[in-house]
């Protein structure tokens, strides 16, 4: 489990995997640029993925408002964003 703590992507255990998700999201970013992807759906909450909202590095299932880093790569690369948790509330 990861969360962003102080905007560094750190474990439980206190240890950064910052460099790891940083390094994946430049290359996932590559990837969509290179088939010009429009939009790109992405996970809730997540520390590389969320849109609306990410845990708050205290580990104790608290969210507050803010992006992942693959999510902040996407948009200040002109691409929207979609919360999956979205997708799945208009379904009903």
């Amino acid at each position: 489990m990861a969360e962003l703590v102080d905007g560094t992507v750190m474990t439980a255990e206190h240890v950064s995997v910052d460099a790891e998700f940083r390094k994946g999201a430049a290359l996932a970013l590559k990837q969509a640029l290179d088939a010009q992807v429009d939009a790109a759906v992405l996970q809730s909450r997540s520390p590389s993925c969320g849109v609306h909202q990410v845990y708050d590095g205290s580990f104790g299932n608290k969210l507050i408002q803010g992006q992942g880093v693959f999510a902040k790569l996407l948009r200040d690369a002109g691409i929207k964003l979609i919360d999956a948790q979205d997708l799945s509330s208009k379904e009903h």
